[in-house]
């Protein structure tokens, strides 16, 4: 069974993977410094890029956006059709109403990180950005917060699940697990991935849960369930009309994140976490046989239908129809807007390539 799911999940991820193509940035090293530098990122912005080399034998891009007064640092997990190019502006909003560092980093495979996506290698990944956290900017459990958004819920959940003293996760328009995006699944299938309903219960700090009610790609009781199964609930926040690639642009988004860094500053002063006696355990140490995972853009996201013509090959009951979708997000310095192409294998053939067009102060 073991083979069999092997062979299932390297079918099923080339449906599922959607890195942009070309990424939308690159790394190049200054001849004089020796440091690397993050195109089109100026030196002002305060933000330092690492390569990083992970447990599965590739290397990993992650920028380091530092806040001289941070309380806390929250690391990053995006989803299957961003890279880092595309999430410049979303963290440089991020760290000055925090008041946080932001780490982030791209998945194997994905902007200029080498390898291939793959559900086990980006539980690879996100270790390798933990320890560089640990080893060179001497960051601790209890000082960090890990942030999951849409697929990333599944390598924040899966890192959470293993760390004790964490300060706290948010989990935005989280899934329960790969196959419940499609279908509502009584029990988790075999060859399922990203189980996320059964990680949550193993989480011991706050956990914050963001959801828009007119989520068109991760249903609304996904974000509910993962909430009623935390163990230590924060106040969650359901956006009132929000869909899966839009929440950001609601006030309330970073009116309640903001309130939740508070709650966790005066937690960590007012209830300190216990010592830890053993060492923090590496998420590797467990096997990992499925590399499928959906996707989240910042700007936009595949929808429904199209998750569905991604999974033909897993249940082939589900075929339905792509006719394109279009999707666009605004926040107060730029609009991006996606003209998705239909998935590989879709029966309609007819969407041009992805098209984006950034436009300031819009």
């Amino acid at each position: 069974m073991h083979e069999m799911g092997n062979v299932t999940s390297n079918v099923a991820a080339k449906f599922a993977f959607f890195p942009p193509d070309p990424a939308t940035y690159g790394v190049t090293k200054d001849e004089e410094t020796g440091k690397l530098v993050f195109a089109g990122v100026s030196p002002d912005k305060n933000m330092e890029v690492h390569q990083l080399s992970t447990k599965s034998g590739n290397k990993v891009v992650a920028t380091f956006w530092r806040h001289p007064f941070a309380r806390f640092t929250l690391l990053y997990s995006h989803g299957n059709a961003a890279d880092l190019g595309q999430m410049v502006e979303l963290f440089i909003e991020l760290r000055a109403h925090l008041r946080v560092n932001i780490m982030s980093y791209d998945y194997s495979g994905y902007g200029a990180s080498t390898g291939k996506p793959s559900e086990f290698n980006t539980y690879n990944d996100i270790e390798a950005v933990y320890n560089c956290l640990r080893s060179d900017y001497g960051i601790k459990q209890e000082e960090l917060i890990l942030y999951g958004q849409s697929v990333g819920s599944g390598p924040t959940l899966h890192m959470a699940s293993r760390l004790k003293r964490l300060r706290g996760v948010v989990l935005h328009s989280a899934i329960l697990s790969g196959i419940r995006v499609l279908y509502p699944v009584k029990m988790t299938l075999w060859f399922d991935i990203y189980k996320n309903i059964d990680k949550i219960r193993h989480v011991s700090s706050q956990v914050l849960v963001i959801h828009g009610t007119n989520d068109e790609i991760v249903d609304l009781s996904h974000g509910k369930r993962l909430w009623e199964l935390a163990k230590e609930k924060y106040d969650p926040l359901w956006v009132k009309g929000g869909g899966h690639c839009n929440l950001e642009t609601y006030p309330e988004y970073i009116r309640h994140l903001r309130k939740f860094i508070n709650a966790m500053e005066k937690l960590s002063l007012t209830n300190p976490p216990p010592k830890q006696i053993t060492n923090e355990p590496s998420i590797t140490e467990t096997k990992h046989n499925r590399c499928l995972r959906f996707g989240k853009r910042v700007v936009a996201e595949r929808t429904r239908s199209q998750f569905v013509d991604s999974f033909n090959c897993i249940a082939c009951a589900f075929n339905s129809e792509h006719s394109g979708n279009e999707c666009s997000f605004r926040s107060s310095t730029w609009t991006q807007k996606i003209v998705h192409k239909p998935m590989r294998g879709s029966k309609n053939t007819q969407g041009g390539e992805a098209r984006a067009a950034n436009r300031e102060n819009m």
